[in-house]
């Protein structure tokens, strides 16, 4: 009886302890049957390629919008946007939870399109079927975005059972269905929606944890251009034993130029690119090797550290050239050709200067003097929060409350270009990027998997986050 009126002294002069409590039990109480709903979300197989069955997504997205009026949000739509070059984008779920006067409002975002499977005989497992091995879960979506809008949904079902009328913050659910295929309508579909949209906090559950076991809060990301290089050396073809010697093919001279834009050490040699100062987080090689699966006398590129290599510095892909095939071949010398590169750019870069300082590099090292052209197209900004905020704070101590242990304040090499587009738009909102992901979930790739006790300590961390700001009046 003493430990009782103990225990209720102690809850009584910490609310928020007892509210942990009762969501840990909460959550575990409900996890298998939000487990098999995701499982059923991953059967789904929602690619949003034009080369794709597009009205799978339009399955997926009435699947959300069912479960989010399941779970009591007072306002479910299936809304959609048109994309800048015509046509109309992807289906989106938005579902909302009015705040009650003097209340703030939290944005939840996910998306419940997929990436394409790839090869099907990469995968060990059938991809649109989600199979259980040890604490994973495989199958395509079942990291990578599926279970971040399944946290969204069984935190808020968690504080809503929790709180009940003690609930005055508002919740929008905003669950995209184009995010893998470059959110092609997502500015218009801002624009159009902003009043339904409009929050105070913006979660964004589209990243990864440091570690399995271990939580992050994603403090930066990765601006990204890229462009098409055009190089020509001649009207037209020519045979290559006739005229070889005093000229070269144009895949000869573009493999010299696209030599030029890194330097011996495999840093990027763009001249002028912002580079960022080391984090304070350190990334093991060796961890990263395995993470990688880098080659054992693969040399790594580049300068400083891992994690500043990843996170605070460009890094320039190759990712396409137009060229005739080995099986194809024959003895020509090509009169042009092309190449697509892909430029990660630090926080703190422009993309526009990025392409400027790209085509130029490419002009001044034009090999022989042959016709270099650069066609500029994408042009994503980095990301940077403010890890001092109210809401990052909160979010930090449910991390800490739900893992155990204290949350790594982690960049990302990727970039997440929308978030560019929700800064614009709520410029006054916090955003915070968390997410489910792990170094092993191979997210995009054959064998994507989930690992299951962080997506319970996931939906745990967000139902109290929420409790928290809930409180924060």
């Amino acid at each position: 009886m003493e430990k009782n009126a103990e225990k209720s002294t102690s809850e009584a002069a910490n609310p928020q302890s007892s509210v942990t409590t009762e969501v840990k039990a909460h959550v575990e109480t409900n996890f298998d049957a939000t487990l098999s709903t995701l499982e059923g979300l991953v059967s789904i197989p929602s690619v949003a390629w034009e080369s794709h069955d597009l009205s799978r997504v339009r399955e997926s997205a009435e699947r959300v919008a069912e479960l989010a009026r399941n779970g009591g949000f007072d306002d479910v739509e299936i809304l959609t946007a048109p994309k800048p070059e015509g046509g109309e984008g992807m289906p989106a779920v938005v579902a909302r939870k009015h705040p009650k006067p003097g209340y703030p409002t939290v944005l939840l975002y996910a998306h419940h399109d997929v990436q394409p499977v790839g090869d099907g005989a990469d995968w060990n497992t059938d991809p649109w079927v989600a199979t259980r091995q040890g604490d994973r879960l495989f199958g395509r979506g079942a990291a990578d975005d599926k279970a971040g809008l399944m946290t969204h949904l069984a935190s808020v079902q968690a504080v809503d059972d929790v709180l009940g009328d003690d609930l005055g913050i508002g919740i929008t659910l905003f669950i995209e269905g184009e995010e893998e295929a470059g959110s092609p309508s997502f500015v218009n579909f801002l624009e159009m929606y902003r009043d339904k949209l409009q929050a105070d906090v913006i979660v964004v559950a589209d990243s990864s944890n440091w570690r399995a076991g271990v939580p992050a809060l994603t403090t930066s990301l990765r601006g990204v251009i890229s462009g098409t290089i055009t190089v020509r050396t001649l009207d037209h073809a020519l045979h290559s034993g006739m005229f070889g010697g005093p000229l070269v093919d144009a895949n000869t001279a573009m493999v010299r130029l696209l030599a030029s834009l890194h330097d011996d050490d495999g840093a990027v040699a763009i001249e002028g690119l912002v580079r960022g100062q080391e984090p304070d987080l350190d990334y093991a090689e060796k961890d990263f090797r395995e993470d990688a699966g880098a080659l054992e006398n693969f040399r790594l590129t580049g300068r400083g550290s891992i994690s500043s290599r990843l996170w605070n510095q460009p890094a320039l892909s190759v990712i396409g050239i137009d060229i005739t095939s080995v099986d194809q071949s024959s003895n020509t010398m090509a009169a042009s050709t092309r190449a697509r590169v892909s430029l990660r750019l630090a926080p703190g870069q422009d993309p526009h200067e990025a392409h400027r300082l790209l085509e130029k590099h490419l002009s001044e090292h034009a090999p022989w003097g042959s016709t270099v052209e650069y066609d500029g197209g994408e042009a994503g900004q980095p990301f940077e929060s403010d890890v001092t905020s109210e809401p990052a704070r909160a979010v930090l101590d449910s991390m800490r409350d739900a893992w155990g242990t204290d949350a790594a304040l982690m960049g990302m090499g990727g970039s997440i270009p929308f978030v560019a587009s929700l800064t614009r738009t709520f410029p006054d909102a916090a955003i915070l990027i968390t997410g489910i992901e792990d170094p092993d979930t191979r997210a995009h790739s054959a064998n994507e998997s989930l690992y299951i006790p962080d997506f319970q300590r996931a939906i745990e961390s967000e139902a109290l986050f929420l409790s928290r700001m809930n409180a924060k009046l």
